[in-house]
């Protein structure tokens, strides 16, 4: 049975433009086409599409006041159309917390000839989300709340300049990573994310988390020195690594090739933390598409640190989890909402040492 697509932009030219990309895939077909959420309304109705996707600016009623009626009357996998503005990446980054699924970006230059080089992408993430678990990435926010209430007390200090809690995440991330984030206490150890995401994206994901969260959150920029109660997002345009600088851990950037279709990668990332940290560091595998992370995940299992891999149930997309479970690098499987609580106790119980002056 094939993928029914509503395609909801103001655009004719994108409305055109998707529509032949989609159509000319196998297994998926446009049931509708629509310049704005009210006609997209009708249509949801009249031809209940698996997907939609939808520009996060539209005309006669905004894309998210329309997004968050649809989750909540009608929860259905959505792609969001963003632009790589600032504003379009703080209305994407807002439309994600809604429940949307994940987001591609039209192309700054030549729309027609690039949204057909994005083909690909774009297909490939309607698959995925025509699978994802909507409702449980829609409840998703809520996890924090009641997970922070049964967090256990933590004797031990977590304060370290040694230990590294290492993070790697895909479709459905954004919200993932939140959860994990405004749970960490101020005194934690410093954070590494890499997190699939444009340039210019990550710097609104960074922000947002920084107003959210007890630690602080940034846009790494490489070469700066990773801190206690400090996390540090990979920038969409390089990958993110682990490095030293005498005693002190510090983040490195890379502008290299891609590394599993991706860049940054999460392979990257967890291999540098095998290299640096060894059994210094603590690695989380959260929701996403593909196996970017697996291998990197069995490195660092193999050079002494202690891996979480987010569950089945809680997760959007098990791809990522999945792959690293079955590679064998993973010590723990939880719910989103246990996993801080457990790489906490652990923490706490295998010996975070003092921060040296």
């Amino acid at each position: 049975m094939k993928i029914k697509v509503l395609v909801v932009d103001d655009s004719a030219l994108i409305r055109s433009v998707m529509s032949e990309i989609i159509a000319s895939q196998p297994d998926m077909e446009v049931v509708g086409v629509a310049p704005d959420p009210l006609v997209a309304r009708e249509l949801i109705k009249q031809t209940n599409p698996d997907v939609l996707t939808l520009d996060v600016e539209m005309p006669k009623m905004d894309g998210l006041d329309f997004l968050e009626r649809l989750m909540r009357l009608r929860p259905m996998p959505v792609i969001m159309v963003s632009s790589l503005t600032e504003r379009g990446s703080e209305i994407t980054m807002r439309a994600l917390e809604l429940g949307a699924v994940d987001f591609v970006t039209k192309p700054k230059l030549s729309i027609q000839s690039g949204m057909r080089e994005y083909a690909d992408l774009i297909t490939e993430k309607i698959r995925v989300a025509s699978k994802a678990r909507i409702r449980r990435a829609v409840a998703a926010a809520d996890h924090a709340k009641v997970a922070q209430e049964s967090l256990p007390p933590v004797r031990n200090p977590l304060t370290s300049s040694e230990k590294l809690i290492i993070i790697g995440a895909s479709t459905g991330g954004t919200e993932a990573i939140k959860n994990f984030l405004v749970q960490m206490p101020s005194d934690c150890p410093g954070i590494l994310i890499t997190q699939h995401m444009p340039e210019g994206f990550t710097r609104s994901f960074a922000k947002r988390l920084d107003g959210l969260c007890k630690i602080s959150v940034a846009e790494a920029n490489g070469g700066e020195r990773v801190l206690p109660g400090h996390a540090y997002i990979a920038p969409g345009h390089s990958h993110l690594l682990l490095g030293r600088s005498g005693a002190n851990y510090v983040t490195q950037l890379d502008t290299g090739e891609p590394v599993n279709r991706h860049r940054p990668s999460v392979d990257v990332l967890f291999r540098s933390a095998a290299t640096c940290a060894g059994k210094n560091a603590v690695g989380v595998i959260l929701t996403g598409m593909g196996k970017d992370g697996a291998a990197g995940m069995l490195e660092m299992k193999n050079a002494g640190a202690y891996n979480f891999a987010q569950d089945e149930a809680s997760c959007v997309v098990f791809g990522m989890p999945k792959e690293a479970i079955a590679a064998g690098g993973t010590h723990e499987v939880a719910a989103l909402n246990e996993l801080p609580a457990k790489v906490l106790q652990y923490l706490a119980t295998h010996g975070s040492r003092a921060l040296r002056v």
